[in-house]
């Protein structure tokens, strides 16, 4: 694969974005594209049991919350009514944007292309640090949402000339059931499917889920459960499980880790999780350290010296990994794919600049090896 979106192409590429996607939401959903406040379309919902009492319990994620009637979830988009568990996030995105597939961040998956990209409210972690905090935590009906049901998703998507659908910006896992029809009707269509998720969900939802998934990016947020209960709510142990259900379900997996001076980045934490990665995963699972910049409750913070992100790099090379990315830091020479064999540089990058330089039909142009992903 040869290619190339230079400077002005992506400045292009942003601008037509901004004046076309309310368009094709429009003419896909036949002139009735406008972003409503409150609107939400009650769905029955999957994976989840009745109790006595009328009680139940989600069976979505690992919190397997018990929710009284009248009650919501931890991620406040599903509502026990009489017993009966709905989900509030089917068919109503509050985000519909086209966007660069490395934006997600996927560096190995069809670079160069566009991803028509959607998240509704809510998510079953509370990050300190999230970016996209003011739709993550909040309710479906605190937010102005599309009135976009599957079909007429997918029909954008192909009118945008998106190659693939992202479900990406919250959490994915929380509007399961829209992402999964959306996926199955996206594949029928010749569309690819991408997720950038929290990895917090259980087994059998994401086996399920994997039939129809092309590619995942999975946040693995720090090494530690100390780390996990003080930043996000949640723990670390689901997932690295969804890692390897991932990896065995044969989709294509990359990973980011948001680095925080004095929070997550130390030393010898970081040679542990990459060893680990590079055992369980494979050494030629894509990892980005991404800088952090101050956001949502860690406002107090200053953002991440470039110095502790090549360090991080470092150890991950050193540790074996193949393909190690530094994130947020537009120019940086690890923003670019080398080959693990020749170091030749396949893929050059400057923000969403994207230059295909020596990567031919998936593997390096200079000395053949094979390269992890996929780029057709």
């Amino acid at each position: 694969m040869r290619g190339r979106r230079g400077p002005w192409a992506a400045l292009l590429v942003a601008a037509a974005v901004l004046v076309a996607v309310s368009g094709i939401i429009t003419l896909a959903m036949g002139g009735s594209g406008a972003a409503r406040v409150g609107l939400v379309r009650p769905r029955v919902a999957s994976y989840w049991e009745s109790l006595d009492g009328n009680l139940v319990r989600c069976g979505l994620c690992p919190r397997r919350c018990v929710v009284p009637p009248g009650g919501r979830g931890y991620c406040e988009v599903r509502e026990n009514r009489d017993g009966v568990y709905y989900t509030l996030t089917y068919g109503n995105p509050c985000a519909v944007h086209v966007d660069p597939i490395e934006k997600k961040p996927f560096y190995h998956f069809l670079p160069t292309t566009a991803s028509f990209s959607i998240a509704t409210a809510g998510c079953n972690l509370d990050c300190k640090f999230c970016q996209n905090w003011h739709i993550s935590q909040a309710r479906p009906e605190e937010l102005a949402n599309y009135d976009l049901p599957p079909e007429e998703l997918v029909e954008a998507a192909v009118r945008s000339g998106s190659p693939s659908i992202a479900y990406t910006y919250s959490e994915p896992t929380i509007f399961y059931e829209y992402m999964l029809d959306c996926a199955k009707l996206a594949h029928a269509r010749g569309l690819r499917n991408v997720y950038h998720s929290n990895g917090f969900i259980e087994p059998a939802p994401l086996r399920e889920l994997c039939e129809y998934l092309d590619a995942a990016n999975v946040d693995l947020k720090g090494f530690t459960e100390q780390y996990y209960s003080d930043m996000t709510d949640g723990s670390l142990a689901p997932v690295l499980r969804s890692l390897k259900i991932l990896k065995e379900e044969g989709v294509h997996l990359e990973i980011t880790t948001l680095l925080i001076a004095g929070q997550n980045d130390d030393p010898e934490t970081l040679a542990a999780m990459c060893r680990w990665i590079r055992d369980n995963l494979g050494a030629s699972v894509p990892v980005h350290f991404s800088r952090f910049h101050p956001q949502h409750r860690l406002r107090n913070l200053p953002p991440t010296p470039l110095e502790r992100l090549e360090v991080a790099r470092n150890i991950a090379l050193g540790e074996g990994l193949e393909y190690v990315y530094i994130g947020n830091v537009p120019g940086h020479e690890g923003n670019n794919t080398y080959c693990p064999v020749c170091s030749a540089e396949l893929i050059h990058r400057i923000g969403y600049s994207v230059e295909v330089r020596e990567l031919d039909a998936g593997r390096c142009s200079r000395c053949g090896t094979a390269i992890e992903g996929v780029w057709d």
